[in-house]
């Protein structure tokens, strides 16, 4: 499933062919995605101008005009693709081949100036929803979400607070988005690794010098994956077409056998479950 660096590089290359324009009509391929489309979504859409595009967690707000908000969750293999027709104006760098099977295009969005935006989910585990903006804390997907890893909100202090008392794995406890949002499995491994905390640790044992230095990993890894335009392990791609590339930075997730790249440790990455998910991480040095 798509984390916050994936996602954020979606919302960065949207930018460009849908902020500010106008929708002028919106086709729907099917019924539903893993729910239902809102009712009568494309002639709720068909009209509206996009005033701006965020992002919350792992989710994609489009901002309507008239107050409303078309909140959108990729699932496990939604992407966008986007086409300029000969006269769009200025269709810049996002204008990319879709390589998508286009079978899978389920929500189609014309926006002026000649562009087409697609909505392809092979897996049609994503979802769109429609909401008041000014009723957006009300949202069950939204409500109570931690901190943006990446925010001021977002310190070692919040972290440690966040996590005192808490019996769970602090591998788990990462992963309950009202801890801090956007983080998935991959990110987590990859930020306990490079703080040398083990996924087994009790999280009430964090607070305090090891939640400095793990909201610092956090940070890290997340900027540096956006940086990179997230990771591709099968299905993600930007809305440009292109593929993340911060999997070829990977220390710990996906490298089970390997090595540990920490100086001077002479462990190996190894693998265990936690909750039904895979672990990565090395016993000699995450502590």
């Amino acid at each position: 499933m798509p984390e916050l660096p994936e996602v954020e590089t979606v919302r960065a290359g949207l930018i460009p062919a849908m902020q500010g324009r106008l929708i002028e009509r919106v086709t729907l391929n099917r019924a539903n995605l893993r729910f239902p489309f809102p009712e009568d979504m494309a002639r709720r859409l068909g009209g509206r101008r996009i005033e701006q595009i965020d992002r919350r967690a792992k989710y994609l707000l489009l901002r309507l005009a008239e107050e409303e908000t078309l909140l959108v969750h990729l699932g496990m293999s939604g992407r966008f693709s986007i086409e300029a027709g000969e006269d769009a104006a200025q269709p810049g760098d996002f204008v990319h081949a879709a390589p998508a099977n286009p079978k899978h295009d389920h929500v189609v969005f014309e926006i002026e100036g000649g562009v087409t935006v697609r909505y392809n989910d092979p897996r049609r585990f994503g979802f769109m929803l429609i909401f008041p903006t000014d009723a957006e804390d009300e949202q069950p997907n939204l409500a109570g979400l931690g901190p943006e890893p990446t925010s001021n909100a977002f310190s070692g202090a919040a972290l440690g607070e966040a996590l005192a008392g808490k019996r769970t794995p602090v591998k788990s406890a990462l992963l309950d988005q009202r801890v801090v949002a956007g983080l998935g499995n991959i990110y987590v491994c990859e930020a306990l690794h490079r703080s040398g905390i083990s996924p087994r640790r009790e999280a009430r044992t964090i607070p305090g010098v090891r939640a400095e230095r793990l909201a610092r990993s956090v940070r890290e890894v997340i900027e540096e994956a956006i940086a990179a335009g997230g990771s591709t392990l099968k299905d993600f791609a930007g809305a440009d077409g292109a593929l993340g590339y911060f999997q070829h930075r990977f220390s710990a997730y996906g490298r089970e056998g390997v090595p540990c790249s920490t100086p001077d440790c002479s462990g190996e990455i190894q693998r265990i479950v936690q909750a039904g998910r895979s672990t990565f991480y090395c016993p000699a040095c995450q502590r």
